[in-house]
Order: C-alpha cells, then sequence, then structure tokens
C-alpha cells in the first residue's frame, strides 16, 4: 500500500473511532494515537524523494539520495533537461522551449495537439508583448488559426488572444490577463507535467496531496470531535482542543 492510501486508512480509524459521540479528546491522547500509525522512514524518504524529483530540484534530489539512499525513480540527469525547457517558457522563449522538447522526445508534441497549441498560442502572446504586432497577426493566421479551425476550444482561445491586438493600452484589455506571468507559469507547467508524463513518472508530486487529504480528515473530524487539530501546516504544531 502507498503511503497516501496507508495514510488515509489510520486518519479514517482515527475518525470512526470517534464518531460515536463529539468528545473533547486531550493532546496527550492524541499524540498517544498519532504515534501508534506506524509509517516506514523508507516510505517518507520515497515521499520526500517523489517531491524533489517531480518539483525539479535537482541538486537537492542528488543529496538526498546520497543521504538517505533513496533511490529516485527516473534518471536526475533529465531533470536538469526539463527544468531548461520550464525555465525557456517562463522567461518567453517559447521557440528554444519547443527546441528542447523535440530533443528531449518528438512524440511529446506530436502526440499532445493541446499542448502543442497552448506553447504556439504563447509564442504569439510573447510577440504582442514585445509589441512585434504585424508578426503577431500573421503567426496567428499562419500557425493558429488552422489549428483552430480544426478544434473549437482552440478556436476560443485563439479570438481571446487576438483581442489583445486591438487595444492600445492592454491595461484596460478584458483579457489583458494572458500577458501576465502567470499565463508564462500555466504554460510552463503543463509543459513540465507533459515531459513527467512522457517519462513515467506522476505529473504531481505526492506530498501536497496527502497534506490535502490532512485537511480532509480533520474536516470530517471536527463533526465528530474536538481535538488538537494543525492549523499551520508549515510548522505542523498540534494545537490545544477548543473546547
Amino acid at each position: 500500500m502507498s503511503v497516501l492510501g496507508f495514510a488515509l486508512v489510520q486518519f479514517s480509524d482515527l475518525i470512526e473511532t470517534m464518531a460515536s459521540s463529539k468528545k473533547v479528546i486531550t493532546k496527550e491522547e492524541w499524540e498517544k494515537k498519532l504515534n501508534d500509525v506506524k509509517i516506514r522512514k523508507e516510505d517518507m524518504n520515497k515521499l520526500v524523494m517523489n517531491f524533489l524529483v517531480t518539483e525539479g530540484y535537482v541538486e537537492a534530489a542528488e543529496k538526498f539520495r546520497v543521504e538517505s539512499g533513496t533511490e529516485p525513480d527516473i534518471d536526475l540527469a533529465t531533470i536538469t533537461d526539463r527544468m531548461a525547457v520550464k525555465k525557456a517558457v517562463q522567461s518567453g522563449n517559447v521557440e528554444d522551449a519547443i527546441e528542447k522538447v523535440n530533443d528531449l522526445n518528438p512524440e511529446i508534441l506530436d502526440t499532445n495537439p493541446e499542448l502543442f497549441f497552448h506553447l504556439q498560442q504563447q509564442r504569439m502572446i510573447e510577440l504582442i508583448r514585445n509589441g512585434r504586432l504585424e508578426e503577431a497577426l500573421e503567426f496567428a493566421q499562419e500557425e493558429l488559426a488552422p489549428r483552430g479551425e480544426e478544434n473549437q476550444s482552440f478556436l476560443e482561445e485563439l479570438e481571446k488572444t487576438v483581442a489583445l491586438l486591438a487595444f492600445e493600452d492592454v491595461s484596460n484589455c478584458p483579457v489583458g490577463d494572458l500577458l501576465d506571468m502567470s499565463q508564462r507559469l500555466k504554460t510552463a507547467s503543463e509543459v513540465n507535467a507533459a515531459i513527467l508524463t512522457s517519462q513515467s513518472h506522476e505529473k504531481d508530486p505526492k506530498l501536497p496531496s496527502l497534506l490535502k487529504m490532512l485537511i480532509w480528515a480533520q474536516n470530517q473530524l471536527d463533526e465528530k470531535a474536538v481535538y488538537p487539530r494543525i492549523n499551520d501546516l508549515a510548522s505542523a504544531k498540534l494545537e490545544d482542543p477548543v473546547v
């Protein structure tokens, strides 16, 4: 059983134990119950390594591999290549990013038309950002319009992007958010996920899912008992129950 599944079972058992009536659970009682939940150190190490690999912290992953003896499930050298693609998109060098993706695995874009469209859309956005409006319009007509004719959702996104050309002051443009850094980050995240999938690796780290599971479990238990909650996930400090 995975560490996530094991944790879910343990939280569910805790909830079921306290479900008979809403009662006050002291900090001492709660800590004893938590201590009874046994998770192997090896599983915790795999959880940390999964986060480092998925998020692209190659140096930290290498040091953690040496210190903990935990082997990553992919070649750490591929993380550097993946992060180079992500950085290229985040800095607006979309053509360079596309070349790097094709060097990694040309099937990624060949088999993912939505991702390729979004990269091309980002190229057009960067042309507009740099004031190359005529070039952006020509690029839209030659590269994006044909794809929009094949897919209604692509067409709608293309229309939104072309709308940027109609405003001299994009701060007053209803789709001006396309020029925000958040749009670059969104596209970079999509590329990152596609590369991870092509490497048979999860596209999302498990640790955030585990934290979401903790929040869900606490919300469920709130209906059954008053107990020491973890309100600050960063410190994981157990707060005294408020009666």
